[in-house]
């Protein structure tokens, strides 16, 4: 059949997937802590320099989009991106975890300190949209099948929980073995190991699926000679998007999901430091349990999504993740087998966080191309990305924030973690608990309005057909 995929060739598209997932969960359960603890800024600073680089992505995510729909070359929109974005992005990474000699606690050493990481932040995030982008905006290009979305969605999201898992299993022997060395070099050389299989993986990513993309590329052009309508100027591609109402509620699935958690992975190296009175390297070890189990069941949830549906494998797996931050708000220091335990209860729901809303989009797109005579992958795939790295940026931001008001001590370089206030504990244990739980309720309210099921998707892709006489 067609439209299924060999899997040496989902095998290559989800690797394009790993290096940049193994630098944004990276950045994700690190950043805060590392600009705090590791190059000394105040935890306001800090929050506010990753709020700024996403603010950014307002602007580069849509244009990039558009963009990207609009490249004509021989091998199609996105390939070209993918060849020219690979080496910057590993570059610009690297820079992240660079402590400049002039860091320190003086008002004139915070300002270039935030200066340094704003620009680096917004060359970085440029970057990264010019990589993932268009690489997200492949899945509907490589697949016409409704399952074999969800098999393609599978493959892609478990490389990009495979690139977490890999990236925290990486820090916990990483770190261990620099142990003697300063916090600054630590983190730079992990910075080094994960730029490295970025470009690596995505070469694989690039080589793997060249002519498979290319072929489908030149499918789409006999597809649009036939539908003759003309192209729509770029703000009247977003007013049709921003009507799309299955768009919009698979939107707010994907806001609040990774709300949930970013508040969560943003907060557990303070909560498990500070709170739980656990050493530093201890961390790595819970997140991995996190990433860990969202990768093995990764699997399963597909399976169930193929079965029973999107919208139900969604409502099978949250109810686990809202338990684990039930349970995390109330845990004592000492209990850390439960701590253990609500990790794997969490990964659940981080499993169904990846997939599901992942899975949905296609579905979205082709509705769109049927009313529209168009297919318009990057701005649906812009506005994803960018709900995204909204997300990351306000739980970051947020979560700076409140440990600024709490009285939070942010650490110069060199010096030992100092002990927190009890005023700081109390916010770090705010935001483990009912700030990621009220996020998930929302995300359920959404996918209970979710609209389109398997058979209505099949009758889309009936109607694409007979419109264009690919049949």
């Amino acid at each position: 059949m067609e439209d299924r995929l060999p899997i040496r060739v989902k095998l290559a598209y989800g690797a394009g997937e790993m290096g940049p997932a193994m630098a944004g969960s990276t950045m994700i359960f690190f950043q805060l802590v590392f600009l705090t603890n590791v190059a000394g800024m105040a935890p306001g600073l800090a929050g506010s320099v990753l709020l700024i680089g996403k603010i950014w992505d307002a602007v580069n995510d849509p244009v990039i989009g558009w963009l990207s729909d609009r490249t004509q070359t021989r091998i199609g929109r996105r390939l070209p991106w993918l060849l020219a974005g690979v080496v910057p992005f590993g570059l610009l990474f690297l820079l992240q975890w660079w402590v400049p000699p002039w860091a320190g606690p003086s008002p004139t050493q915070q300002a270039q300190l935030f200066a340094y990481y704003v620009v680096v932040a917004l060359l970085y995030n440029t970057a990264y949209t010019s990589l993932v982008l268009p690489h997200s905006a492949l899945t509907p290009e490589l697949s016409h099948d409704y399952d074999e979305r969800s098999r393609v969605a599978g493959f892609r999201q478990a490389f990009a929980l495979g690139g977490s898992v890999g990236g925290l299993a990486l820090a916990i022997p990483l770190f261990q073995v620099l142990a003697t060395f300063p916090r600054t070099t630590q983190y730079f050389a992990y910075g080094v190991v994960i730029a490295c299989v970025g470009i690596a993986t995505m070469t694989w990513c690039l080589i793997g699926i060249w002519k498979r993309a290319v072929s489908s590329n030149e499918r789409r052009l006999r597809i649009e000679e036939v539908s003759i309508v003309p192209q729509m100027p770029i703000r009247e591609q977003f007013r049709v998007v921003l009507r799309n109402r299955p768009f919009l509620i698979v939107c707010g699935i994907y806001l609040f999901s990774w709300l949930a958690l970013q508040f969560t992975a943003t907060i557990l190296p303070f909560y498990v430091g500070n709170w739980m009175r656990l050493p530093e390297t201890f961390f790595p070890l819970i997140a991995l349990c996190v990433q860990g189990t969202a990768l093995a069941l990764i699997p399963l949830f597909g399976w169930v999504s193929v079965r029973l549906g999107k919208k139900q494998a969604y409502f099978i797996g949250m109810p686990f993740w809202l338990a684990a931050q039930a349970g995390l708000l109330f845990l004592q220091p000492g209990q850390n087998a439960l701590m253990f335990f609500f990790a794997f209860l969490a990964g659940a729901g981080v499993a169904v966080c990846y997939l599901v809303p992942n899975a949905m989009l296609p579905d979205v797109i082709e509705l769109d191309q049927l009313e529209t005579g168009r297919r318009r992958e990057g701005v649906f795939y812009a506005f994803f990305v960018f709900l995204q790295k909204i997300a990351l940026a306000l739980g970051t931001f947020v979560v700076g924030q409140a440990l600024s008001v709490a009285g939070f001590l942010a650490v110069p370089p060199g010096e030992p973690l100092p002990v927190q206030p009890d005023s700081a504990l109390q916010a770090i244990r705010l935001a483990i608990g009912p700030m990621p739980a009220l996020c998930l309720i929302a995300g359920l309210v959404f996918t209970w309005y979710y609209p389109i099921t398997k058979k209505r998707h099949e009758e889309i892709i009936e109607r694409l057909r007979a419109k264009s006489g690919d049949v």
